[in-house]
């Protein structure tokens, strides 16, 4: 089956947005941490919809998200979901 990666869809501009919009906020001073930040910010949400989605079956879960079934549970982890 072949996999749909869009350049730039919703989601990418939802990010674009949020981004520009924390960087106006920062009024001059500098960001530390971003990467980390925004990925933290995003898996969250994406794990909770997915394991809806997969109605909590972490192997199906996984994957839906193309990772092993043992990272994905290192990530519900983290995010306090396990």
């Amino acid at each position: 089956m072949k996999e749909h990666h869009p350049r730039k869809g919703p989601l990418a501009a939802c990010v674009k947005t949020s981004l520009d919009r924390y960087f106006h906020d920062l009024n001059g001073e500098k960001p530390g941490n971003l990467y980390e930040m925004v990925i933290i910010e995003i898996e969250r949400p994406l794990l909770e919809a997915v394991m809806h989605q997969a109605q909590s079956n972490q192997c199906k879960a996984a994957r839906m998200l193309g990772i092993n079934r043992n990272t994905l549970r290192k990530k519900l982890k983290l995010h306090g979901r396990d």
